[in-house]
């Protein structure tokens, strides 16, 4: 699973309750994107989560 290269978010882990309070595995994914962004002037492409490119953290080539 991708990280985000600026803020190192990544997938959690945790459990599925059922009604019957059962548990099974469950992962929550992040919302990660592939996109090319400036670095030193180049346009570089990076795993970027929405919440860094929602508040500008990152500039988009």
């Amino acid at each position: 699973m991708a990280k985000c290269a600026i803020c190192q978010k990544g997938a959690h882990f945790g459990n599925n309750v059922s009604h019957s309070h059962r548990r099974s595995n469950k992962m929550w994914k992040t919302n990660v994107k592939s996109v090319k962004v400036n670095v030193n002037g180049a346009a570089k492409k990076m795993y970027v989560c929405t919440s860094c490119l929602k508040s500008g953290l990152v500039e988009r080539a």
